[in-house]
């Protein structure tokens, strides 16, 4: 393995969808801030939308709902070429007829040298996931209630 690529942080993946295809751009300043700071590298970020034939199309990645307010071309040519076709079938097959979704795969840049460190030893991930924020809020309750019966 080169250098270069023990380097390389964690790559996650992320689907956000866009019901009704209702994009307003809230989170972009907060994305690019990422970026800035070194947080996360893009590596590809792809927008797809389900047509009512169950279709599902690609979008650009300027002014995507048309209003001409919001502009992605901020991130115009984030392609590593790792979201092929087969990904975008995949993120719209989660989606309703007339839905869109952000397809972003990023390097958790911030873990970069703890992976690395870990690569050295020879260690290697051997599992991973997230647990979704309603999961950890019902979870804290549960404790909280049973806190409140003893």
């Amino acid at each position: 393995m080169s250098n270069e690529i023990n380097d390389v942080g964690p790559i996650d993946y992320l689907v956000i969808e866009f019901p009704g295809s209702r994009m307003t751009g809230e989170g972009l300043p907060l994305l690019v801030d990422l970026v800035e700071r070194g947080i996360i590298r893009i590596l590809d970020l792809t927008l797809v939308r389900k047509e009512h034939d169950g279709s599902v199309v690609g979008l650009q990645l300027a002014d995507v709902d048309g209003d001409g307010e919001l502009d992605l071309a901020v991130f115009e040519g984030a392609s590593s070429g790792l979201l092929g076709e087969e990904e975008r079938e995949q993120a719209g097959s989660l989606l309703q007829p007339g839905d869109s979704a952000a397809i972003l795969l990023y390097e958790n840049l911030w873990a970069a040298p703890l992976a690395a460190a870990l690569r050295r030893a020879g260690a290697q991930l051997v599992a991973g996931g997230r647990i979704p924020v309603e999961q950890i809020i019902e979870a804290l309750d549960g404790l909280e209630a049973q806190q409140a019966l003893s």
